[in-house]
């Protein structure tokens, strides 16, 4: 069954994009169809992966909700024989998340043969909070019929509150039947691999990019190769 991925989050830069990119990689790591739309009207990210041939749709005017900009991207999600990765900005998830709900999309993707992943960020550091309520609202609000997967981004520090872990915490227990995955970003040493990861995302680079291109050495690709697989094989099992 082909999936249509949607990266959600109200919080801007906790790494919705770079999230969106690893997902889409992986379809074309294994040779399998993706299409990727980047729907972010302030910061479009993903449209910067070359290899990745993203779309841009602006699916808002001003403040106004474009809603034939979101017509037409439900219309290609459900005609396209294909998987699609969706990233979305953190200006337009209040009014993606709506049309969502009050169309009742997920579920109309659904009878039209696709299942529906909604990937949402959890980041450590000064942004934690911000981003456990932007998981709750997608909790609370999203039907049964979308699958929930939540990434924990280690990059800005350790998701941790009051001595407990994410899973301890209990807006995760509270929700924790809405999640199907929890993928584990982990912090890196800032001078080797947390370098190169940051590097790769300033030439917004992906790993095959990195691999087959010389503007990385040969240590920092091994490094590199490394956190593709951490990632990857966590992502085997919502792909």
């Amino acid at each position: 069954m082909k999936k249509v991925h949607f990266t959600l989050q109200g919080k801007g830069g906790v790494g919705k994009s770079f999230v969106s990119s690893l997902i889409a990689q992986y379809y074309v790591d294994k040779g399998l169809p993706i299409t990727c739309i980047d729907t972010d009207p302030v910061n479009a990210t993903l449209v910067g992966y070359k290899s990745l041939n993203a779309r841009h749709i602006n699916l808002l005017d001003g403040s106004t909700v474009n809603e034939r900009g979101f017509d037409e991207m439900m219309e290609q999600v459900v005609a396209d024989d294909t998987n699609f990765v969706i990233d979305n900005g953190a200006s337009s998830f209040v009014p993606l998340s709506n049309y969502l709900v009050e169309n009742d999309a997920i579920q109309m993707i659904q009878t039209h043969g696709k299942a529906v992943v909604v990937h949402t960020v959890v980041t450590g550091g000064q942004s934690m909070m911000d981003t456990l309520k932007g998981f709750k609202s997608l909790a609370s609000q999203l039907p049964p019929a979308a699958n929930l997967v939540v990434w924990q981004n280690e990059y800005f520090g350790e998701i941790e509150a009051d001595g407990k872990r994410f899973e301890d915490m209990q807006v995760y227990r509270d929700f924790r039947d809405r999640v199907m995955a929890t993928i584990r970003i982990p912090r890196q040493t800032s001078s080797t691999f947390g370098k190169d990861v940051e590097l790769m995302l300033e030439s917004k680079l992906t790993f095959a990019d990195v691999a087959g291109g010389g503007e990385f050495g040969l240590m920092a690709k091994q490094r590199l190769s490394q956190v593709r697989k951490t990632i990857f094989d966590q992502l085997a099992i919502v792909v």
